[in-house]
């Protein structure tokens, strides 16, 4: 069953564990991979293929022993200003998005979740094991709508969902209590 790590918010440990956990499995014989549906990020990595993923991703991919692919991260998003990103979707750009459009339009939804699904079709295909992460908060209200990348994506991979915080923050079981 595929295994998914969601967060009480950004930076708070969610691609450490992740490729931690790869690494646990890896050296174990087990065929493990990581998957993040959707990641946003300035920097990005660039498969052997040519192809761009979120650098954590490719972490966590080499974590597992694994070659870093697009399937592991089907959807990228590079910022451009305030309120526009660049939207890869398996590794190629093919529009500059405003978050208003690509969270709460239809024009892009299908597209988004299309290429999630055959992600994770292909995943599930070719390892033994998924090790999922969420993005952000899984509480994050203005997410909901239309989720591919946090309980959308555990229904999807029909992964267990397991939360984490970081204590360190403070205010962890806040956090928490709020989360659930």
């Amino acid at each position: 069953q595929p295994l998914m790590i969601q967060g009480t918010g950004s930076h708070i440990g969610k691609s450490v564990l992740v490729a931690g956990l790869c690494r646990l499995f890896a050296p174990r014989g087990v065929r493990v991979t990581p998957f993040k549906a959707q990641n946003m990020a300035l920097n990005s990595f660039v498969t052997a293929e040519g192809e761009e993923i979120g650098r954590s991703t490719a972490v966590q991919a080499h974590a597992a022993r694994q070659r870093p692919i697009v399937h592991m991260n089907p959807l990228l998003m590079k910022p451009k200003s305030d309120d526009t990103s660049q939207l890869i979707i398996h590794g190629h750009a093919v529009a500059d998005v405003t978050a208003q459009d690509y969270f709460f339009s239809t024009r892009f939804h299908d597209r988004r979740l299309a290429a999630v699904q055959e992600s994770i079709a292909y995943l599930q295909s070719h390892f033994d094991l998924i090790i999922a992460e969420g993005a952000g908060s899984c509480a994050e209200p203005n997410r909901r709508t239309n989720d591919i990348v946090n309980m959308g994506a555990a229904h999807l991979l029909g992964a267990r969902a397991d939360s984490a915080a970081d204590i360190d923050k403070g205010g962890v079981f806040a956090e928490l209590l709020g989360t659930l």
